[in-house]
């Protein structure tokens, strides 16, 4: 089907990935993909669950590094602790953001707590930091409140950016918007754009008409640039992320859990996470993950 927003291009969809976070733990990745690198500055979107975690020890990521990045979880349902070389121990409960701004680097622990809910369902985003601001110092914010906004039967809650004259707290480095948008019954309505951002959607429950293509979870839809509106529709309670943002006019490399520029700097990165150099440490007694060997060949891509 084609839509009728006046975008420069018909929707693409593009399929997510299926990978695994930790052993049992299936995810549905829909950013860096083959037939889209970027949305904005918005690098890397994976789509975790709903899946049950009351078993064992549920989510168990030891400490990691980044680089050239912010990290931005959205909680959709149940619980996750942050830990991180700065210092700072975060629960971030359902409705809340947690934005680590990785710079120059800095190392993190994700781990299910010990008494938690027995089901996550979370989006897991990067967004590249611009050539500026990549090797900035690390920082680490929680974002417990955001603009909440009904618009035509469909419960909106901006993680990022401006919308409907309300702008969301979140301090990001690039022009940027990211909106949950969740349907608890039929709804259909249209929301304005800026016809200069580029656009994508993810469903992430539940099946939604978004620019005239039905979506369910495990296809990000591609709608480019030049829209300035988008109209969705959902005939039984659904839930997507709308990410945005204007191009991002930089080439970037993104390997294991770094964004760099050039091959070199991955692997000087990694050769300070192997050495113990440049991140930290980070408390909680776990096993570092250690750093795959960097491809000769790896090259940065628009």
């Amino acid at each position: 089907m084609s839509d009728t927003s006046g975008g420069d291009m018909a929707p693409l969809r593009i399929p997510t990935r299926d990978a695994e976070l930790v052993r049992g733990m299936r995810i549905r990745r829909a950013l860096p993909n083959r037939g889209k690198r970027l949305i904005g500055a918005w690098c890397f979107l994976d789509h975790v669950g709903p899946v049950d975690v009351s078993e064992g020890d549920g989510l168990t990521v030891g400490p990691h590094p980044h680089t050239g990045l912010q990290t931005f979880t959205w909680m959709i349902e149940g619980e996750i602790l942050h830990r991180d070389s700065l210092g700072y121990e975060q629960l971030i409960r359902p409705g809340q953001v947690n934005l680590m701004t990785a710079g120059r680097g800095i190392a993190h622990s994700e781990t299910s707590p010990a008494q938690r809910p027995s089901h996550m369902h979370v989006a897991q985003l990067w967004i590249a930091l611009p050539d500026a601001m990549r090797n900035m110092d690390p920082a680490f914010e929680h974002y417990p409140d955001l603009p909440r906004m009904q618009h035509g039967g469909l419960n909106l809650t901006l993680l990022a950016g401006d919308l409907l004259s309300e702008r969301s707290p979140v301090r990001v480095h690039s022009p940027l918007l990211g909106v949950d948008i969740s349907a608890p019954a039929a709804a259909r309505t249209e929301l304005r754009l800026r016809p200069e951002f580029e656009y994508g959607v993810l469903v992430l429950q539940g099946e939604m008409q978004v620019a005239g293509e039905t979506l369910a979870p495990g296809t990000l839809l591609d709608l480019g640039r030049g829209r300035d509106h988008l109209p969705l529709a959902a005939a039984a309670p659904a839930r997507c992320l709308l990410l945005g943002g204007a191009p991002f006019g930089e080439e970037v490399l993104l390997w294991w859990n770094f964004v760099g520029r050039t091959r070199e700097e991955i692997a000087s990165y990694t050769a300070d996470w192997q050495a113990g150099r440049r991140f930290g440490t980070v408390p909680g007694g776990m096993q570092p993950l250690a750093a795959p060997a960097v491809p000769d060949g790896l090259r940065a891509s628009a």
